[in-house]
C-alpha cells in the first residue's frame, strides 16, 4: 500500500508526485490517459513556480529549453500605453519564462520516472473513492477495457482536472464565480517585433495578446463574441489585423478556441482526500496563472502530506492550514483574473479613454512595481 496515490498524471500531478518522491514519500500515480497530451494551453512559468521546480531538481532543464519574458507592453490603436519591466536578476529562477506545457510535462514525467520508476500507471480510471479512516480505497478499470482492480493509500489527492470525477465523488461542491468569455488561440512564427515581451492589444473590439515561445514562435490569443470551434489559423490571423494591424506569418500550426470558467471547491480536504489543482480551483488562463497555481498547491502540499504521514496526529491541522492558505490564494488568483479579463473586454467611447487613462497609471511607478508582482504571482 503506497502512502499516497494521486489521481491525475498532467502537470500539477506529475510534480506534486515528484515533490513527494523526493522527500521519501511512497507515491503512485494513477492517469486516464495511456499517452501525454500534446497540447499545450499552458505556456508561462512564473518566479514562485521555478522554486517548486528546483526543488525537484528540473529547474535548470525547464529554464534551458524556454524563452525568458523580459516584460510587458500595452498597446492600443497603434499607440504603446506603458510598459512594465520583470525583475532583472542573475539568479534564473527569479525570471518569467515561456515553455509549452507539454514540453514542461515530459520535463517533470522524466524526473519522475528517475525517482520512482514504474510508478506512474497510465491508461486507468478512477471510478470510486473510499475513504476508510485509517486509509482510502480507490476503485479503478482498465482504460478501455473491463479489468477491475481496488486499489489502497493513506492518502488520496485529487490532481484530475476541472472536471475532477474524484470531486464529484466526494459531493464536494465547485461553485461557479465567473465565467462565459471566449477566445481564440494559435501559435505563428515571431515576427521579431517585440523581442522577450508580452504585448497586450486593448482594442475595441476585446483584447490580443501575445506571448514569445521558443524556437523562434509566438503564441497569440485573441478575444471572441462566441465560442469559434470551426475557426482556422487564417481566421485568427485576419481578427488580428483587423484589430491590431499586426500582420501575422502563415503558420501549419491549427487553431483552438476556449471559453472560461472560474470555479472555486468548497472545501479542498475531505479526510484523507485532498484536492489540487484544477480540481480544486478553476482560473482563466488569461493572465497564465492556472498551472503555476496548482504547482504552488503542489509546493505547499508535499511537506504537509510528509508531516502528515510522520505524524498522524498533526494531519488535521497541517492539512487544515493547506485548505485555508490555498483557497485564500485563490480567490486572490481569481480575482486578479476578473480583472484581467474586465479590462480586455471590448469598449467604445467614454469607457476605452478611462480604461487606457488607468493603464497609463497603472504602468508607472510606484503602480507599475506592484502590477508586476501581481502578474509574476509573487503574493500567492
Amino acid at each position: 500500500m503506497p502512502d499516497v496515490i494521486v489521481v491525475g498524471g498532467g502537470p500539477v500531478g506529475i510534480l506534486l508526485a515528484g515533490l513527494l518522491a523526493v522527500r521519501g514519500v511512497d507515491v503512485e500515480v494513477l492517469e486516464q490517459r495511456v499517452e501525454p497530451s500534446l497540447r499545450s494551453r499552458a505556456i508561462g512559468i512564473h518566479p514562485p513556480s521555478l522554486r517548486a521546480l528546483e526543488q525537484l531538481g528540473v529547474a535548470g532543464q525547464v529554464i534551458g529549453r524556454a524563452v525568458r519574458i523580459r516584460g510587458g507592453v500595452v498597446r492600443s490603436d497603434g499607440r504603446t500605453l506603458g510598459r512594465m519591466a520583470f525583475t532583472e536578476s542573475a539568479d534564473r529562477t527569479q525570471s518569467v519564462i515561456s515553455l509549452p506545457q507539454s514540453e514542461t510535462e515530459a520535463v517533470l514525467r522524466a524526473r519522475f520516472a528517475e525517482l520512482a520508476p514504474g510508478r506512474l500507471r497510465g491508461g486507468v480510471t478512477v471510478t470510486g473513492v473510499c475513504d476508510l479512516g485509517d486509509r482510502v480505497s480507490v476503485d479503478t478499470v482498465r482504460t478501455g477495457g473491463t479489468t477491475a482492480q481496488t486499489l489502497e493509500a493513506r492518502y488520496v489527492v485529487a490532481a484530475d482536472g476541472a472536471r475532477s470525477l474524484v470531486r464529484d465523488l466526494l459531493g464536494i461542491r465547485s461553485a461557479a464565480r465567473t465565467g462565459g468569455e471566449t477566445y481564440l488561440m494559435c501559435d505563428y512564427p515571431d515576427t521579431g517585433e517585440y523581442p522577450g515581451e508580452a504585448v497586450l492589444f486593448f482594442e475595441r473590439g476585446g483584447v490580443v495578446e501575445s506571448f514569445p515561445l521558443p524556437r523562434g514562435r509566438r503564441r497569440w490569443v485573441a478575444m471572441t463574441p462566441t465560442l469559434m470551434t470551426d475557426a482556422t489559423s487564417e481566421d485568427l490571423a485576419m481578427l488580428i489585423r483587423a484589430r491590431t494591424g499586426v500582420y501575422l506569418p502563415p503558420t501549419t500550426a491549427g487553431a483552438s478556441a476556449f471559453s472560461v470558467q472560474q470555479r472555486l471547491a468548497a472545501r479542498l480536504v475531505a479526510g484523507r482526500v485532498v484536492l489540487i489543482g484544477d480540481a480544486a480551483h478553476q482560473i482563466s488562463p488569461i493572465g497564465g496563472q492556472g498551472m503555476n497555481l496548482g504547482w504552488l498547491d503542489a509546493l505547499q502540499l508535499a511537506p504537509a502530506l510528509q508531516q502528515a504521514l510522520r505524524d498522524p496526529a498533526a494531519a488535521a491541522s497541517v492539512l487544515g492550514h493547506y485548505d485555508r492558505r490555498r483557497r485564500r490564494s485563490a480567490r486572490m488568483a481569481a480575482r486578479q483574473a476578473g480583472f484581467n479579463m474586465a479590462m480586455g473586454g471590448p469598449v467604445q467611447g467614454l469607457r476605452l479613454r478611462l480604461r487606457n487613462g488607468l493603464v497609463r497609471t497603472l504602468a508607472v511607478p510606484p503602480a507599475s512595481a506592484v502590477l508586476a508582482r501581481a502578474f509574476t504571482m509573487r503574493w500567492l
